[in-house]
């Protein structure tokens, strides 16, 4: 079922639509001057096949904030399975 959900979190995130929070629109956008490396620039827009350099900062911005999401909802459940007071048991005798 985690599998099935990060799908869902990546699918959503490259439509920019994670759960239901659009792209920035140019409503909301804010006129910033930032020195960024070129290299990196164009490599952002080939990763996420779009043609201008403002869309692909966005994109990157919005990976970006999913992963973080996407680590914070893993860790929440990390705690809740440990607090739960499952018994783990090392069935192939790697862990101390």
């Amino acid at each position: 079922m985690m599998y099935i959900m990060v799908a869902i979190v990546y699918m959503r995130a490259y439509a920019g639509e994670y759960w239901g929070i659009a792209m920035t629109t140019a409503k909301n956008r804010a006129h910033k001057h930032f020195r960024l490396d070129a290299a990196k620039i164009k490599r952002a827009k080939k990763v996420f096949n779009v043609s201008t350099e403002t869309e692909a900062v966005e994109r990157a911005l919005d990976f970006a904030i999913d992963e973080h999401e996407k680590n914070r909802l893993a860790a929440e459940a990390n705690e809740r399975f440990l607090r739960s007071g499952a018994e783990i048991k090392d069935v192939y005798g790697n862990l101390d």
